[in-house]
């Protein structure tokens, strides 16, 4: 028998009108925060709208990073980080995809080092502290809201590297299904592609005794089949 510790420490809140939640979560984390997402999607579709309207009522302070790039650049990562130092941010929140979190995850953690942010990717500095990251999902993939990873790109070394600590983990995650409902239809085809090749990554590594794994995974493979039809 395998010995093993289990941990997973982020408040998922999901349903239709989770958002309503979004203040009470990022509260006990300090009243500025960085919010971060992508290009004018989520502007188009109300979500923005939505998310600033319970910062402002909360009377929670905010800061904006937007365009992050599908796979995100370290220059993302440099220029949240410096606004996150300049302006005393207390918790980065990232509304989009994986992407978006991922991008958020990096400011978090490369916010508090002085030194080149690609330091941390590249494994010449070890952070040991990260600003809490929260997240509100509205593309179902890689599961970023609720892991301890970061994939970032460096276009200036043609690298594309992943960082993973404990320190990343998102302390909150709203999924609300609703939000998927905008997305084009290529993205959500990406995006279904994505989440099954990930349960392949898991499914065929060779691990002895991964009885009960290899039963999530097949679990998870045949609702994401059944239910892509439905999305589609």
């Amino acid at each position: 028998m395998e010995n093993f510790t289990f941990y997973l420490p982020t408040r998922i809140l999901f349903g239709k009108g989770q958002i309503s939640s979004l203040a009470a979560c990022i509260k006990p984390f300090g009243d500025k925060i960085l919010l971060v997402y992508g290009k004018d999607s989520i502007k188009k579709n109300g979500i923005y709208q939505e998310v600033v309207a319970q910062l402002s009522a909360a009377g929670i302070s905010y800061v904006e990073l937007s365009g992050v790039d599908p796979n995100p650049r370290i220059a993302t990562v440099r220029e949240g980080a410096r606004i996150c130092r300049q302006n005393n941010v207390k918790l980065v929140l990232g509304v989009g995809g994986g992407s978006v979190i991922d991008c958020s995850k990096g400011i978090a953690v490369a916010a508090g080092y002085e030194g080149e942010a690609w330091d941390i990717w590249a494994r010449k500095y070890a952070p040991r502290t990260a600003l809490p990251v929260g997240a509100v999902l509205t593309l179902a993939a890689t599961a970023s809201e609720a892991n301890r990873n970061a994939v970032i790109c460096n276009p200036e070394t043609l690298e594309k590297k992943g960082f993973g600590d404990e320190i990343l983990l998102p302390k909150f995650a709203i999924m609300d299904p609703s939000y998927t409902f905008t997305v084009p239809k290529k993205h959500t085809a990406a995006a279904i592609a994505d989440t099954l090749a990930h349960i392949f990554e898991y499914y065929f590594m060779d691990i002895p005794g991964a009885m009960l794994q290899d039963e999530f995974c097949e679990g998870v493979l045949r609702t994401v089949v059944q239910c892509a039809g439905i999305v589609m």
